[in-house]
């Protein structure tokens, strides 16, 4: 089984800035802000729908807000109502997502008598003037100086980045990823901006100062990036934001797809056919890849076949279940009979 989460959202809770792209509310689709008896209530429930078995790889997880810069009594009166579901016989832990900023020593020292094992840092960028124009209210060192503390006390460290903020080029975006890579964290979440109403990102867009990516650039940009940090054995634990209506019916613009890590792993295999086939002459060629990757090798409606034959290449598609993960084997078939 799968790590799995169960989600608690703190829409706002504890955030000390309002950044350009954010409404939580709309993202996490909640306008209620929890308490003890919520946790209560939707642990209980997940006792039932879970199976026992797989409750040694479920975490309670509270996203959204800046769950450390949560007034402390309330902060605590949401951990405490999650201990009797924990331990030996419970769920293995809580994860928690905050702001570099906001985790000092004496913070995680708390966070480890609450049996926290897992926390996310919103580190967006580590360009300090995309911070900036951003109104982060933080800069990349705190997220380096954040990260390392997170480690030392022993958590699971998450990082978050975004892609296609106001004022970042293509150039700062792998740049983030590779100082995010350089903070050793165990998993990343990846997520492409959305332009949500009454944000500052609405204003910028509105006046013409603020020219998102496209979708098709920002795919691009994230199957490199997806490839940087596996790489580097890094899990990728989320890429684009969960598919929901609100979200969808209230953007006015940006990047949003709901299947887009689809499209970016799919985008990652083209690139990987198109780099073996530079020492290749044919343009009759085999792809072998395994049964499970199938679909991405294809595409969307078999939009990477589609390229390829563009290009001029007759493409056969071969399923090897001895190749490992998403690696592929491309083949020139020109001299076979």
């Amino acid at each position: 089984m799968k790590h799995a989460n169960i989600s608690i959202f703190v829409p706002h809770l504890g955030c000390p800035y309002q950044c350009s792209f954010c409404d939580q509310h709309v993202i996490s689709a909640t306008h209620v802000e929890p308490d003890g008896t919520t946790v209560q209530k939707v642990c209980e429930q997940a006792c039932r729908e879970i199976p026992k078995s797989q409750w040694a790889k479920t975490e309670i997880a509270f996203f959204g807000g800046s769950f450390t810069a949560i007034p402390q009594p309330k902060m605590l009166a949401l951990l405490q109502a999650a201990q009797p579901f924990l331990g030996k016989d419970g769920f293995s832990g809580i994860r928690i997502s905050t702001r570099p900023d906001c985790v000092p020593d004496d913070m995680l020292q708390l966070l480890q008598q609450y049996s926290v094992t897992a926390i996310e840092l919103g580190a967006q960028s580590m360009d300090d003037n995309v911070l900036a124009l951003n109104g982060r209210g933080h800069t990349a060192q705190q997220v380096r100086d954040a990260s390392s503390r997170i480690r030392f006390y022993g958590f699971s460290l998450g990082l978050q980045m975004m892609v296609g903020l106001y004022g970042e080029s293509e150039e700062s975006a792998y740049k983030t990823a590779e100082q995010l890579i350089a903070c050793r964290p165990d998993t990343v979440r990846i997520y492409p901006t959305v332009v949500l109403p009454n944000t500052r990102l609405a204003e910028l867009l509105q006046q013409g100062e603020y020219h998102p990516f496209s979708l098709e650039k920002a795919v691009d940009i994230c199957a490199d990036l997806l490839g940087m940090f596996e790489d580097n054995h890094i899990r990728v634990i989320r890429l684009g934001l969960h598919a929901q209506d609100e979200m969808q019916q209230k953007m006015v613009g940006g990047i949003y797809h709901p299947a887009f890590r689809e499209l970016c792993e799919s985008k990652r295999m083209l690139k990987k056919v198109l780099r073996q086939l530079e020492t290749m002459q044919s343009k009759q060629i085999t792809i072998e890849v395994n049964p499970r990757w199938v679909s991405q090798l294809i595409g969307q409606k078999k939009s990477n076949i589609h390229i390829l034959e563009q290009m001029g290449y007759q493409v056969t598609v071969v399923q090897n279940k001895q190749i490992e993960g998403n690696e592929i084997i491309v083949k020139d078939v020109s001299g076979c009979c």
